[in-house]
C-alpha cells in the first residue's frame, strides 16, 4: 500500500496526472494554469461577438493550480492584494496559453477556451466572459469543490457570502490578439 505525502506539490503531481491535465510553462518553468481538452457539456452559450457555444463543442479547459496558488497568497494579508496577484499571474500566463493553443494538434477544431471559477468578477479585463451555470446539481458540485479552496483563501469567510462559481470562456482569436 503507498502512502500519500502530505507534501502539496507530491501530492499534486500524482494526482493531476491522472486528471489529463497539462500544466503550462512560461520559460521553462510550470504556471499556475494547468489545460486539457474537453467536450462541452451545457447548454448552448451565445457569446458577445455572436458566435454559439454548442453541446459537445471542443474547448480547452483551464484550471488555475489552487494548492500553488495559495502557496503564492500567503504572504498577501489583504484581499484586494490577493485579487491583484490571482489577476497578474492569470494575465502573464495567457500568452503561455496562446502558444499552447497554437501548437495543439487539434487547433483547428477547438473553439474557445473556458474556465469555471468563482472568481469571474475581474475575468472581463482580460477578456474573458462570464456566463451562470445552469444546471443545478453541477453548480452546487461545483461549490462543494470549491467550499475548502474558498475557506483557505479568504480571512473573512465567515462574514461574507461565497461567490457562485460561473463558466469564463474566451474567444480563441481574442486569446491570440491578446
Amino acid at each position: 500500500m503507498r502512502v500519500l505525502s502530505c507534501d502539496v506539490e507530491s501530492l499534486g503531481s500524482d494526482l493531476f496526472f491522472h486528471d489529463r491535465l497539462r500544466y503550462i510553462e512560461r520559460d521553462g518553468e510550470r504556471t499556475i494554469i494547468r489545460a486539457r481538452l474537453m467536450r462541452y457539456r451545457g447548454k448552448p452559450v451565445v457569446l458577445s461577438d455572436g458566435n454559439v457555444i454548442g453541446k459537445n463543442d471542443l474547448l480547452i479547459k483551464i484550471h488555475l493550480h489552487n494548492a500553488k496558488l495559495l502557496k503564492e497568497l500567503q504572504r498577501y494579508n489583504h484581499e484586494i492584494a490577493k485579487g491583484k496577484a490571482i489577476y497578474r499571474h492569470v494575465k502573464e500566463t495567457l500568452p503561455s496559453v496562446a502558444a499552447f493553443l497554437e501548437s495543439h494538434r487539434r487547433f483547428s477544431e477547438i473553439k474557445r477556451i473556458v474556465g469555471i471559477t468563482t472568481l469571474h468578477k475581474s475575468g472581463g479585463k482580460l477578456g474573458f466572459e462570464a456566463f451562470p451555470i445552469h444546471n443545478r446539481l453541477y453548480k452546487y458540485y461545483k461549490l462543494i469543490l470549491l467550499f475548502p479552496i474558498y475557506i483557505l483563501s479568504s480571512r473573512w469567510f465567515f462574514k461574507q457570502k461565497m461567490p457562485k462559481p460561473a463558466y469564463l470562456f474566451m474567444s480563441k482569436n481574442t486569446l491570440l490578439q491578446r
